[in-house]
């Protein structure tokens, strides 16, 4: 054999290998289209059993937030709370639409993640694992794995906000 006749051969497993390496790529581009910033839980106080957690999620597709998980909790919803007349409302949603580059703030007061019947006290500093699941327009899901710091009952005014103008992903 001539080792130009080698040469096909041997450049058929690189081809093959960049083929995969840009179907991962490609793969890893789709999951990778939610970003979750400053995510917090507000810590419990004795016998609370319920808390909530927030964030501000952008997404470079148009998807939805259909469920979020955890561990901490033995009941996890998406919520509404609004203002009806004098009254507060609070109620579960089924989802939350996220709109290409405009970031969809969960926030005291408004929508949030409701973390219900929590396993134990959940104290500021801890750590609080959430699973953020996602669909996009064609019924596919995938999650985004988030850590939100616990934080004091009192921190959310302290806390800095980021303007919702800002995008910096």
């Amino acid at each position: 054999m001539s080792s130009s006749s080698l040469r096909p051969l041997s450049s058929l497993p690189l081809l093959r290998a960049a083929a995969l390496s840009v179907l991962t790529l490609a793969s890893l581009a789709v999951q990778a289209q939610v970003s979750v910033k400053e995510p917090w839980v507000r810590a419990t106080v004795a016998q609370q059993k319920a808390t909530g957690a927030f964030m501000q999620i952008t997404s470079t597709e148009p998807v939805r937030l259909v469920e979020v998980k955890s561990d901490a909790a033995k009941i996890v919803e998406i919520h509404e709370m609004r203002m009806d007349g004098d009254r507060m409302m609070m109620k579960a949603v089924s989802g939350l639409d996220l709109v290409p580059g405009k970031p969809l703030e969960l926030k005291p007061g408004s929508y949030h993640v409701m973390l219900i019947d929590v396993v134990k006290p959940v104290n500021a500093g801890d750590k609080v694992p959430l699973t953020l699941v996602v669909e996009g327009r064609d019924g596919k899901r995938s999650s985004v794995e988030v850590s939100a710091e616990a934080r004091a009952m009192n921190a959310a005014a302290a806390s800095p906000a980021a303007p919702m103008h800002q995008h910096q992903h």
